[in-house]
């Protein structure tokens, strides 16, 4: 993918345009042209693009209500048809136009990944034992529906794992960077179906989700099915190597997570943000709008900071206790925090159908996301829907506090507690 502006208007205009992902593919027919002051801008700059809706419909008829209502049909991807820069002066330019809602170029934004210690055999740790015990009893109440389904954006998932296989449907791959990025690995262009892990995160938190509990402990809900969506590419840093990936991308697979019909979206990633608006806004207001419960990591840089979509308000913030139950030292925070959740020497799949412990607000968010999981599907076994504000109102009544103040800056409203939110989730159906 070359470098591209994403523009949206006060208002669509006419033309037949196709999806970013769409002309990846089939540039038979492409558009050049997308608004009169706009054209006139890039003809003067001498840039040419082409010109593309930055989302696809969710229904190939045409744009839901929702999505009309969120604006996600008003905005315009414009692609550089040749390998220059887009100067920030034309950027300036574009910005001043009265029919021009916003404008900005791309931004590859990039997300440190925890260390893996890789093992064959899991150690008989107190802390891993606490754990399988905790989940020994929410499956008294449920191990989850297959109609219940998870989206996990992150680096992608290794679907030959024997862990995993069982619980994986099909997905999508939104990794398209740069031509000749040299500091990505791997599988780093082209949008394609094919969401493989290069890098091990996203294997790592599937696990927690949903292993089947052969060589490890079991998933907290492993009966509940996985969407895998790889939004997150492998690019070197120093010695290591980070996930990285364009943030409209992301954004994109989120959309396609929502309209693949996800219940719950897992994102154990984020980025910082010093600029105007709210990254993901109106794609994360369109999955409030559809009833789709986001789940996104804290960070784990032990400091207050806020990163994004975990500081969007609709997001559910996990943050990660260390083996003794405290908050872990690593783990970010502030006032958006929403829970914590057990996050250190978290042992599950990994590359190469093997197994690691690793530790993070990463490790920390899965579980929350399977618990929910684990919710809604003993709501449905009652019979009944859980929308996003009861999941919340019951995770935020049966979370456990070490004081009295009903949120706090590092811990939220607390760490949860699966078998008391299923409890308290059993009276009310009843």
């Amino acid at each position: 993918m070359r470098e591209h502006l994403i523009i949206k208007l006060h208002k669509p205009v006419s033309g037949q345009f196709s999806s970013w992902q769409q002309l990846i593919h089939d540039k038979s027919s492409p558009q050049f042209s997308l608004a009169a002051d706009v054209d006139s801008i890039l003809e003067k700059n001498e840039v040419p693009v082409w010109v593309t809706h930055e989302y696809e419909k969710a229904k190939k008829s045409g744009w839901s209500p929702t999505e009309v209502k969120n604006g996600l049909n008003r905005i315009y991807r414009l692609i550089l048809r040749n390998k220059a820069s887009i100067p920030q002066s034309l950027v300036d330019q574009i910005a001043l136009l009265p029919e021009v809602e916003y404008v900005r170029k791309f931004e590859i934004a990039s997300a440190e990944l925890p260390k893996y210690e890789a093992h064959s055999v899991l150690n008989d740790q107190f802390p891993q034992r606490a754990q399988e015990k905790i989940i020994k009893e929410a499956h008294r109440f449920t191990q989850g529906h297959p109609t219940i389904k998870v989206a996990v954006l992150d680096t992608g998932i290794t679907a030959t794992h024997p862990e995993l296989r069982h619980a994986l449907l099909d997905g999508k791959d939104f990794v398209d960077i740069i031509d000749g990025q040299s500091d990505f690995v791997g599988d780093f262009l082209g949008f394609d179906n094919d969401p493989g892990d290069e890098v091990g995160h996203g294997t790592h938190v599937t696990g927690i989700i949903a292993a089947r509990g052969l060589h490890m402990p079991m998933g907290l809900s492993p009966r509940s099915k996985i969407i895998p969506v790889r939004v997150l590419g492998a690019m070197r840093k120093g010695d290591s190597v980070v996930g990285a990936g364009i943030v409209d991308n992301i954004n994109a697979g989120l959309k396609f997570a929502i309209d693949a019909k996800a219940d719950i979206i897992n994102m154990s990633l984020g980025i910082k943000h010093s600029g105007g608006g709210l990254p993901h806004k109106e794609v994360i207001d369109y999955a409030k709008d559809e009833g789709v419960t986001i789940v996104a990591a804290a960070g784990n840089d032990g400091r207050h900071q806020m990163y994004y979509p975990g500081a969007n308000p609709y997001v559910i913030a996990v943050g990660a206790l260390d083996t003794n139950g405290e908050i872990a030292p690593y783990s970010t925070y502030g006032a958006h925090i929403s829970f914590v959740a057990p996050g250190t020497n978290i042992y599950s799949t990994y590359l190469e159908n093997k197994y690691a412990y690793s530790s993070g607000t990463s490790q920390a968010a899965p579980f929350v996301t399977a618990l929910i999981a684990l919710m809604k599907s003993y709501a449905k076994k009652r019979g009944k829907a859980l929308s996003d504000s009861s999941i919340k109102k019951l995770l935020m009544l049966t979370a456990d506090r070490k004081t009295r103040k009903l949120k706090e800056m590092k811990t939220g409203f607390g760490a949860v507690n699966p078998v008391d939110a299923l409890k308290l989730l059993d009276y009310k159906l009843n």
